[in-house]
């Protein structure tokens, strides 16, 4: 079983964050949350969307279009949500880190 990584802020900032789950995204080191509308809110384990996509909408994204909230029913571990419009496109990217990996929870337009 993996153990949880909590991302303090003080120790983990959005630069940490984003280079953390560029690394996974490009190792291919992620898990999908399972969810009953997977193929609505997560493009990406449906394969609607490619790795290449993600990692260019979180590459290009900024400071401004992050934000990071508790996990809603796991105690200790944070969950990193990027919005932002890219090439004419919204996104919504949610995942949080269980180490070494990434967990996507959501991933749509």
């Amino acid at each position: 079983m993996y153990a949880l990584w909590r991302t303090i802020g003080a120790v983990m900032g959005y630069r940490d964050v984003k280079a953390q789950v560029l690394s996974c995204l490009r190792t291919g080191d992620i898990l999908h949350e399972s969810r009953g509308d997977i193929d609505i809110k997560n493009l990406l384990a449906t394969g609607q969307v490619t790795l290449a996509e993600v990692v260019e909408v979180i590459g290009r994204s900024r400071g401004s279009d992050y934000r990071c909230s508790p996990h809603h029913s796991v105690d200790g571990v944070d969950v990193h949500i990027i919005q932002r419009r890219h090439e004419g496109v919204d996104w919504y990217i949610k995942w949080y880190f269980v180490e070494p990996t990434t967990v996507f929870i959501s991933v749509h337009h």
